[in-house]
Parts: structure tokens; C-alpha cells; sequence
């Protein structure tokens, strides 16, 4: 998703200072016998009651029997949000984890915004804990104080004889007790001042240890409700028929047949295409299959995935955007031969969530309610909004379960959301409709991590360190033409394009970094950690390569190149302690390593991989070091190091989205083949000791530096770094 901002930078410190409101006022409510906490910016300019009532933010509330509800502005698809934020609350509370429960924000970026993008409330770039940790935990200490006081005046004691623990707070002196439940009437009439005081972190009592995830008992009995699970009375399903190459347009239709199928309820055209309403997905898709469509291909993508390269490696030729200059690396190139010279390959990659898009839609009563895995609420509403010609006010996002996202669901124009709100739109009776894309739609529906290529050449200096590195990319951008280009495009430059290599940490004193970034009607969209996907790659190769050339050892030689990086220093110290590193390796077995920082987090891989002669590899086990800051919820953490590594395995080895003359290839899981149970190598994760004392991203910084790690250790038996994704292509395959 966004790059990570990290908030003890200068510049996002200055950034955050201008939006920053001058102090925050904390409102206790009791509301249906809740107590309700709330934090309220006070803004200069405005009478603080006004503004109380304006940006209130409802993060906590505490029922008479004891029930605890988080308010999360953050969506959960699986990447353990709900856990992760309930958590922080219930450290800062002293709650009792087992009464807290979490229900989601509504969409209202003026309260939910997520601090780290600016005013957008939205779920992406690993930023959910770190943007809303400071949030939760005053919100958390606001309501332990407002209970402690709220008791200190029933027993006519002082509050610093009392403790907290287990959602109680008891007085020893007295052995008096009460539970927050019956303490939440008298601690909504307590007025907090001033910041609220919070936890010290030897008090800790549920960060860093083994707690039970919040959504696994629901998606374990399957009561939790996904977009899917919805029905409303009278809905009808939907299905899109889309133009199959990109960039094509409706030129007629004939909807005689479709309309014949038992079930089929009206075809409708709208601007994406044609929706066949039904009374079932079947029918829908049945009908859809039987449209006669004629399409305009004038401005479509007609070109190949081969073509495209072609004209990428052409383009790689020549000059392009300065993303990075430091010292002559063309000079110094200029003089002598490249230690290293590669061109690398990477192609369209399709997100493929377990849970295929789909969106409720249902207009009424002079507004517009959705019910989907909403990761851009901001977005979807105000798209919804443009739509149906209602206020933003008046369309209402109901957040639900998301089946996987992998940033396929964050879309800057609110995609298959919009495409259910229209079909409502024009339907214009009131209808509720279900719009519903298959597997092969998602496969074939574009938002792919772009193709990319790279190319590279690297020389050592006389001390065997990298002394002059030239760097090209050329690769679609995300953001061009999006409403956040005039935030993330800088002269000429997608942040997202470069990240990874703009800011690398390697010292090289001579190194120019250039983009190309040749637009595309293919809609492409961040996958899960979006340009670091291929940045990371391309530069854990050449580092690896050129510490071979070096006649260095690998793991000795990124140590010494990152020395003055504490966090990667640590990451790769506590590798080399807990892997298999320099242990010897029986024949056709190889090791290789690779290190990334991404969304805030340092991420290292030391994989185990043994190499049949005929092409035939296996992944045997992989050590993983994480530093992600303050470590919340460690089984989660291990979970997301887990799953990135899962899927960055199965695209290396062999996932693409092939274009044959504009047409996507690929349509399903037998085609588009993810990582298998029995392909999955064994896992150690291990959490380093943080210098930092808040949390960074973990739900994509695991991703990054694996495939690398892989083709490090292929190099080590081979002798040859592969340059191309993915390795099916070149003729490797899982044993």
C-alpha cells in the first residue's frame, strides 16, 4: 500500500506539527449505561465545546455488565487489526481480555482519519497499529483514570492506593473491589484534564505476550460476516460483463439470450460495461455468458507481456527521471567493466484474495448503504456520493469481515464499490443488489502490481565495497492520474516506483537512480508491498552478487555495509545467531540471505533450499528476523512474517498474468497457481529488541526480501544469479 511515513522524521514531524491541534480534550459520556470515551482536538481557532461536538472520536466504550468494545477505524482481512488495536486498549485499560470486543468506525474521515496519510480514513501500508497506537492508548489511559478516580470518591481514598488489573480495581488497604462495569456510571461524571497519564512499559501486562486473536473464534464457527454473507430482503445478485482487454469500450449489445435464462431478472448497461441481474449469482452468470457484445478495441492494450518488455528493455536504453544522484557512477562505469551487469524481470501479479469482490449496495430513503470489506472508506464514500447525487453524509459504509486483500480492495476510484452503487444507482427502485466478481474476473480485472524492469550495473571499489552503482527502472506508476499523485508524485517520480532504493540504506558514494515511467491503459494498483517488491529484489542481488565477486561472505559483508543501521545490524546479528548460517551444506543444498526495510520494519531471510539438477527446488527452511518496533502481539506479528512469506514464495516461483495480444492469460487458481501446503518450507520467526519504543508496519515488510533470499541461494550452488520472475519461466519448479 503507502509508504510508510515515518512519524520521528524531520519532515513528517514538521508535517504533522501544521495539522496538529494545539491540545485534545478527552469527553466521558454515559449513553444506554455505557460509559463512552471520546478524544476531541481542540482547535485554535474554535470554542473547544463546538469542536468537542464536531471531531469527537469515539474509540472505547464500557457497559454496566462489563462488556468492552474498541471502536477501530481499521478494516480486518485477516491481517489481525482487530487483535492488534483491541490490545493496545486493553494494555493501557488493564482490562480483562475476554470482556473486550471490537466493532468498526464508521466511514467520517473528519474523526477516523488515519493520522499517518493526512484527512483520508483508510486501512493500508502496514500503518494500522502504528497510526492509531498513541490514539488508542490515551483513549485506554483516559478511561483507567476516569475509573479510578470514580472509585477513589466511592471509598474516600487516595487514587494512588488503588490498582487496575483484569478489568477491576481493588484497594488492598481496604480489600474494597469493584469491576469497571459497576464503576461506569460515577466515571462518566469525572472531567479529565489535561494529557492523560500512561502506562510505563514495565507494567506491561499483554504487549509482547500470547493473547487469543479476536476474529479467529467467529471465522472458526462461522458466524463472522463477510460482504459475501450479506443478504437483504429483495436483493438481487449482479455480475459485470467487462471489456476483456483493457482499455476497450462497449461499442453494443444484445442482451435477447441472457434474458432467456430461468432467473435472470433485467440487463442494464452501465459505464463499466453490462450488469446482469439476477436472483443468484448462477443465473447472473449464466446470463452474462450468453451476452452478445460486440467491443471497441481502438484504445485497448493490444500488446503482449513479451511485447511490453521489449519495449521496456528498449526504453532502459535510455535516460530517465534522476530519482537518486550522488557522486559519477557513469564515470567511474565509463572507465572500466561492471563487477556486476543484470537485467531484471518482473511481471503483472494479480492480487487474488481467497474472498473474490463484492459489494452490497442498497439506496433508500434519500440515502446510499454499503456493506463491504471497506478498506477505503473516505474513498468509497465520496464516490458513492458522486454517484447517486447524495451527500457524503448520507451514504453509510458498513464494514464487514474482507476475505484478503493484499491492497486489491484500496482502489483510488472505489472500484467494484462504485460498480455496485451505480447498477443501484440505475436500477433506481430501491432494490438492494449484491455485485458479485468471480475468481476469473479477479484474475483477468487488471489492478496488477505493475511490470517491471530493471536494469542494473555495479563496481566494487579497491576495498572490495560497492563504489559506483547504476540504476534504471522502468515500470508503470500507480499513482499518476489518482488523487494522491500531488502527494506521492514528485517531478516526474512515483514514490511507490522507487522505494527501497531512493532511501537504501547500502552506501555507495557514487550512485544514479533513474525511472521511466510509460503509462499504461493495464490498470495497475499497489500489491502487497508495492514497489519494494521488485526494488528490494533487484538491489539483495547485486548486493549478493558483488559480495561474491568481493570474495566475501554475505551475511559478514551486508553487516559490514550497514554497520551505522542499528536495527538492520540487529536483524542480521540475530540471523547469523539463530539460523543455520555457516554451517555446512550437503550436496545440491544451498543458503542465501537478504535484508529489507520496508513500512517502518526491518525484515532478514535465511533460507535453506536444496536444488535438483533437473530444475526441481525445494524451499527446506527459512530463519526470519523482524524488528517492527514495539512488538504488540508477537503471534501476530509471526502470522504476517509467516504469510508474506508464503505469497512472495508462490509469486517468485510461479505466479504472472500474461497479456497475449492484450488478453490476460490467466483466469484461476489452476492457472494462476499460489503457494501449495506441501510446498511450504519450515518457519522460524524471530523478533528482535526494538530501539524504538512504538510500533511499525508488519503486515507487508516480511514480503520483500524473500524472493531474494531464494535466488541468493540458488546463486550459491550455480554460481548464477536469475534475474527473471518467475523462476517457471526459467524452467524451475517446486520439488
Amino acid at each position: 500500500m503507502f509508504k510508510y511515513l515515518d512519524p520521528t522524521q524531520p519532515q513528517v514531524k514538521a508535517a504533522a506539527e501544521q495539522i496538529k491541534p494545539t491540545r485534545r480534550q478527552f469527553l466521558l459520556s454515559l449513553a444506554a449505561g455505557a460509559l463512552t470515551v471520546s478524544v476531541a482536538p481542540v482547535l485554535a481557532n474554535k470554542k473547544a465545546v463546538a469542536a468537542a461536538e464536531q471531531y469527537a472520536q469515539d474509540f472505547l466504550s464500557i457497559d454496566a455488565d462489563g462488556t468492552i468494545t474498541v471502536i477501530a477505524k481499521h478494516f480486518e482481512m485477516g491481517q489481525g487489526t482487530t487483535t492488534g488495536l483491541s490490545t493496545i486498549v486493553a494494555e493501557e485499560l488493564g482490562a480483562d481480555w475476554s470482556k473486550v470486543f471490537v466493532k468498526w468506525a464508521p466511514a467520517d474521515a473528519t474523526r477516523y482519519n488515519n493520522l499517518l496519510w493526512g484527512p483520508m480514513q483508510g486501512t493500508g501500508g502496514s500503518t494500522a497499529t502504528a497510526n492509531s497506537y498513541m490514539q488508542l492508548r490515551q483513549a485506554g489511559a483516559v478511561a483507567r483514570e476516569a475509573l479510578l478516580q470514580a472509585a477513589a470518591k466511592r471509598w474516600s481514598v487516595p487514587v494512588s492506593e488503588l490498582a487496575v488489573s483484569n478489568s477491576v480495581v481493588s484497594h488492598a488497604g481496604s480489600g474494597k473491589s469493584a469491576t469497571f462495569g459497576e464503576l461506569t456510571a460515577e466515571a462518566a461524571r469525572v472531567e479529565i484534564t489535561g494529557e492523560p497519564q500512561l502506562k510505563d512499559s514495565k507494567d506491561f501486562a499483554l504487549f509482547g505476550r500470547h493473547i487469543p486473536r479476536k476474529d479467529s473464534p467467529a471465522k472458526t464457527d462461522g458466524t463472522a460476516i463477510f460482504a459475501m454473507d450479506v443478504r437483504l430482503p429483495g436483493m438481487v445478485t449482479a455480475v459485470l460483463a467487462r471489456s476483456p482487454r483493457f482499455g476497450g469500450k462497449l461499442k453494443s449489445f444484445d442482451a435477447t439470450a441472457a434474458l432467456a435464462v430461468p432467473g435472470v431478472l433485467k440487463v442494464l448497461e452501465t459505464s463499466r460495461g453490462v450488469a446482469v441481474l439476477a436472483r443468484d449469482t448462477w443465473a447472473a452468470k449464466e446470463g452474462r455468458d450468453l451476452l452478445d457484445i460486440e467491443w471497441d478495441d481502438t484504445a485497448a492494450e493490444k500488446r503482449s507481456s513479451s511485447q511490453i518488455f521489449e519495449d521496456y528493455a528498449k526504453l532502459a536504453e535510455t535516460p530517465g527521471a534522476p530519482y537518486k544522484k550522488e557522486g559519477d557512477a557513469e564515470a567511474i562505469l565509463a572507465a572500466g567493466d561492471a563487477d556486476f551487469e543484470a537485467t531484471f524481470q518482473f511481471p503483472y501479479l494479480a492480487h487474488a484474495p481467497m474472498e473474490p469482490l463484492n459489494a452490497v449496495a442498497h439506496i433508500h430513503d434519500g440515502m446510499c448503504e454499503v456493506w463491504a470489506g471497506s478498506q477505503f472508506p473516505t474513498i468509497e464514500q465520496s464516490t458513492a456520493a458522486a454517484i447517486t447525487g447524495l451527500k457524503p453524509e448520507n451514504v453509510h459504509i458498513h464494514t464487514v469481515y474482507a476475505g484478503g486483500s493484499f491492497g486489491r480492495r484500496a482502489t483510488p476510484d472505489a472500484d467494484y464499490i462504485a460498480e455496485a452503487v451505480e447498477i443501484a444507482h440505475r436500477l433506481g427502485d430501491g432494490t438492494p443488489v449484491h455485485l458479485v466478481w468471480t475468481r476469473e474476473d479477479d484474475i483477468q480485472g487488471g489492478r496488477y502490481r505493475p511490470l517491471n524492469l530493471h536494469r542494473v550495473k555495479a563496481r566494487l571499489g579497491d576495498n572490495g565495497l560497492p563504489e559506483a552503482w547504476h540504476h534504471r527502472i522502468v515500470g508503470q506508476s500507480i499513482l499518476t492520474g489518482t488523487p494522491f499523485e500531488p502527494f506521492l508524485v514528485k517531478d516526474g517520480i512515483d514514490l511507490t516506483s522507487v522505494e527501497g532504493l531512493s532511501d537504501s540504506p547500502y552506501p555507495v558514494a557514487n550512485i544514479t537512480g533513474e525511472l521511466h515511467s510509460p503509462a499504461s491503459v493495464v490498470p495497475a494498483l499497489w500489491w502487497r508491498s508495492v514497489g519494494h517488491t521488485h526494488t528490494a529484489f533487484a538491489a539483495e542481488v547485486t548486493i549478493d552478487a558483488l559480495a561474491r565477486k568481493a570474495g566475501r561472505d554475505a551475511l559478514d559483508y551486508r553487516i559490514e555495509l550497514l554497520k551505522d543501521h542499528k536495527r538492520h545490524s540487529d536483524v542480521l546479528q540475530k540471523l547469523r545467531e539463530s539460523s543455520r548460517w555457516g554451517q555446512p551444506l550437503g550436496k545440491n543444498q544451498g543458503r542465501g540471505v537478504a535484508v529489507h526495510e520496508s513500512f517502518g520494519s526491518v525484515v532478514g531471510h535465511v533460507v535453506d533450499i536444496t536444488l535438483d539438477e533437473d530444475g526441481g527446488l525445494s524451499v527446506d527452511h527459512i530463519t526470519s528476523a523482524v524488528d517492527c518496533g514495539l512488538a504488540i502481539n508477537p503471534d501476530v506479528i509471526r502470522a504476517q512474517v509467516e504469510s508474506a512469506i508464503v505469497y512472495g514464495l508462490g509469486a517468485m516461483m510461479q505466479l504472472a498474468v500474461t497479456l497475449d495480444e492484450g488478453y490476460p492469460q490467466e483466469d484461476n487458481f489452476p492457472t494462476y497457481d499460489p503457494l501449495r501446503m506441501p510446498q511450504m518450507p519450515a518457519v522460524e520467526v524471530h523478533i528482535v529488541d526494538s530501539s524504538l519504543d512504538t510500533p511499525t508496519g508488519i503486515g507487508e515488510p516480511g514480503l520483500p526480501p524473500i524472493a531474494p533470499a531464494v535466488i541468493n541461494a540458488i546463486a550459491s550452488i550455480t554460481g548464477e544469479y536469475k534475474t527473471r520472475m518467475p523462476l517457471s519461466e526459467e524452467g524451475f519448479y517446486f520439488a
